[in-house]
């Protein structure tokens, strides 16, 4: 994208705007002067996350939308391009998600958890490529997961939406190059990331949840997202060392750690706090409507606000180093968590859900 088109303000829409990653990327593109639509299911926070926005600099346009409802998402996309101008970005990021044993996880659950995340994906994909596609420019950004590539316990059903998404990406942009579009579609994978989402999630644990450490801030996210929009060509960007190994490990031994992760992640993603019942959190009624959460989460003194994978993924020299520096170092993890202590809850090689 040329300097010109990058001072140029842009139409963005981003899904799941009212708290975590979607609410840092709205903020981070008002501050470049952009027109920002933030679609979401919560009133208390849609409203202060567009607050944000206006006071960062951009315009902010506020709409209810539940993503798993294609005629909604439809709808706001229309809405967006009447009131705003012809949509340049789209961000897809909101999701749902149900946490505990897959047995444990009644079919309605997750369904929900399907409909919102993967579904939810798909329609914003949709109601973006419809707008962009017959006027030949436009970037689609989809929010996504380490756990897109490696799935982990007590996380079915979010691990399942962020694999169909991966897969329905891919065969998205293959169809676009057949066509030789000019409409780039491109993902960024992230690692644990501090969001209010494990205070409201539905969870079926009796220990509250907790993303796998490292943990990172939701600016860290959005700076890869924002950059992710800026660069599109690029077919995927992955945030944090974590991510790049949990990538890699599962290329080179997914069975090891198979056994690894059966062995520390049910221990890594659970404090030592007991489960406040709250309900079905956010997954079929918004949990931020009478309150807003804010886009952090409640871990801010164990995150991270900067990634130096993050940096090393503009400098390819860099690049190569961090690369060598993450195997090694993986390998040294593996091999001295092939037999814990008992009690013990190693870090996971991998993230929690993402916000």
């Amino acid at each position: 994208m040329s300097r010109r088109e990058l001072s140029t303000p842009r139409t963005v829409v981003v899904t799941g705007a009212s708290a975590g990653i979607g609410r840092a990327t709205a903020t981070m593109f008002a501050a470049r002067g952009a027109r920002v639509a933030l679609l979401a299911r919560g009133g208390a926070g849609l409203d202060a996350a567009a607050a944000e926005v206006r006071a960062a600099g951009g315009e902010a346009l506020p709409i209810r939308t539940d993503m798993a409802e294609p005629e909604q998402v439809e709808a706001a996309a229309r809405r967006v391009e009447e009131e705003l101008g012809p949509i340049d970005v789209w961000v897809n990021n909101a999701f749902t998600a149900a946490f505990g044993r897959f047995l444990d996880i009644p079919p309605e659950e997750f369904l929900q958890a399907t409909r919102a995340t993967y579904l939810g994906f798909v329609h914003g994909t949709r109601a973006a490529l419809r707008r962009m596609e017959p006027r030949h420019r436009g970037t689609i950004v989809q929010v996504g997961s380490a756990l897109a590539y490696r799935g982990i316990p007590l996380q079915s059903a979010y691990c399942g939406a962020k694999h169909a998404i991966v897969g329905f990406t891919e065969a998205v942009r293959c169809e676009l190059l057949h066509d030789r579009s000019a409409v780039r579609i491109t993902m960024v994978e992230m690692p644990a990331v501090n969001t209010p989402q494990f205070t409201w999630l539905r969870s079926h644990l009796s220990q509250h949840a907790q993303p796998v450490p490292p943990i990172y801030q939701p600016e860290v996210a959005a700076r890869a997202v924002v950059r992710a929009a800026d660069h599109p060509r690029r077919r995927e960007y992955r945030v944090g060392g974590s991510t790049m190994l949990t990538v890699l490990a599962n290329a080179v031994a997914p069975g090891l750690l198979d056994r690894y992760l059966a062995r520390t992640a049910f221990g890594s993603q659970q404090t030592d706090a007991h489960v406040r019942p709250e309900g079905h959190g956010n997954l079929f009624a918004p949990a931020d409507e009478s309150r807003d959460y804010g886009a952090h989460g409640v871990f801010d003194d164990r995150a991270h606000a900067s990634s130096p994978q993050q940096w090393a993924s503009r400098h390819h020299l860099g690049k190569a180093v961090m690369a060598a520096g993450i195997t090694a170092a993986g390998c040294a993890v593996m091999r001295r968590n092939r037999h814990p202590r008992p009690g013990r809850a190693g870090a996971a090689c991998g993230s929690g859900p993402l916000g």
